[in-house]
């Protein structure tokens, strides 16, 4: 394997260990709050925290991470270091939380949040700065689909967690991802210097409003959150039974994974922001299908595309996010969209705090907001990508 596929493939693999850690931290939470001394009700406050402190540190580290991305060797070893203290503080939550310590505890989430960051927007700048242009579309989808297959297998630890020894699986997902840390800084190591990326068609709005992109990520990120996390679950219970969700839970994830790749021809073929705008599209068409389905087949086919179109839509934003900030600015722009991802979690947090699924009024405001924001989305890049052409060469001529 040669050097670029193995950070590609380091990535991807510490990608997946990363969120499979945050399933059993969220998992086991309740658990552990209760044993630090820590009410209940304060648990989803606590994720609220994390969502913050995630938003706040991956754009910090992503632009951190331009100003030393030349300095390979340098970077790998801050990633490597980072990631052993989150690990080092991920393994001690469930020893130290039957101490009865809220203090202590809380200082452990937060210092875990802060250093998990490390693990996101800095190997996806490197991606960006060592991986040829043509080739940062498949580099993208990979380093998204190890998040895919561990959003497929949540449900299933969710189950077999739920209620069991924290310890364990703490243990566990500590030590994997810290292995697998160790061989992505390796992998950093390894790598030959810097390339120029050769320009594509995902860098039509390299010198446009980017910050028109940026509104149409949150925008698309926040349609996830509210059509996956907020209503498929009831949708599926209108249907099957609360022990069926297990295996329908999946689908969205399912359709996620198996479109990464088409959203890579795509990307390629039209450009990083056309692809991301008929991602957009494919997730809201999915997401009205699921609202207006009339039986389980075909609210699982509805949620398929949903998965489908939201995996085409932030693989090629990714994509998009790399092209843009090719000139030295690539931790700043994906950063910001690690960041923005970060800030759609959370409000959907903020949103149950508030009650806001559990009211009535609110209900036909949640079941069409995820079509409607995906839409939204998708035209607002459109709108921004053609106004920027206006009066520019094309950007896909050297």
């Amino acid at each position: 394997m040669s050097a670029h596929r193995g950070l590609v493939a380091a990535s991807a693999a510490s990608q997946f260990l990363l969120a499979v850690g945050w399933t059993v931290y969220v998992i086991h939470l309740p658990q552990l709050a209760a044993q630090a001394g820590i009410d209940k009700r304060w648990v989803p406050w606590i994720l609220l925290m994390d969502q913050a402190i995630f938003a706040a540190m991956d754009w910090a580290l992503g632009t951190a991470a331009d100003r030393v991305a030349g300095a390979t060797a340098r970077l790998g070893n801050a990633i490597a270091l980072a990631t052993l203290v989150s690990c080092g503080a991920f393994l001690a939550m469930p020893l130290v939380a039957p101490q009865g310590s809220p203090a202590l505890f809380l200082a452990l989430t937060v210092v875990w949040s802060a250093t998990s960051s490390a693990l996101r927007a800095p190997p996806f700048v490197l991606l960006g700065r060592h991986v040829p242009g043509p080739s940062q579309p498949a580099a993208a989808a990979w380093f998204l689909f190890g998040l895919g297959v561990a959003g497929a297998i949540g449900p299933y630890l969710t189950s077999a967690l739920k209620g069991g020894d924290p310890r364990w699986p703490f243990a566990l997902a500590a030590v994997s991802l810290a292995l697998a840390t160790m061989v992505l800084a390796r992998a950093i190591r390894a790598n030959p210097a810097p390339t120029v990326a050769t320009r594509t068609p995902a860098a039509c709005l390299a010198a446009g409003p980017v910050t028109a992109f940026l509104a149409a990520v949150l925008l698309a990120g926040l349609a996830f959150q509210v059509h996956f996390a907020l209503n498929a679950a009831p949708a599926f219970l209108r249907f099957a039974k609360p022990a069926d969700l297990e295996s329908l839970m999946p689908v969205f994830w399912i359709g996620f994974n198996v479109m990464l790749a088409p959203g890579v021809f795509a990307t390629r073929r039209v450009g990083g922001v056309a692809a991301f705008a008929l991602g957009s599209a494919l997730g809201g068409i999915g997401a009205v299908l699921a609202t207006s389905a009339g039986s389980l087949p075909l609210l699982v086919t509805a949620q398929f595309v949903a998965g489908a179109g939201w995996g085409i839509a932030i693989s090629s934003a990714a994509a998009a996010a790399l092209a843009m900030g090719r000139t030295g600015r690539e931790g700043f722009v994906s950063g910001a969209l690690w960041s923005l991802l970060a800030i759609a979690a959370f409000t959907r947090i903020a949103l149950v705090i508030a009650q806001v699924p559990q009211d009535g009024a609110w209900k036909p405001v949640l079941a069409w907001l995820p079509a409607t924001l995906w839409i939204a989305a998708g035209l607002l890049v459109l709108a921004a990508a053609t106004a920027s052409r206006k009066g520019a060469p094309d950007p896909r001529t050297p």
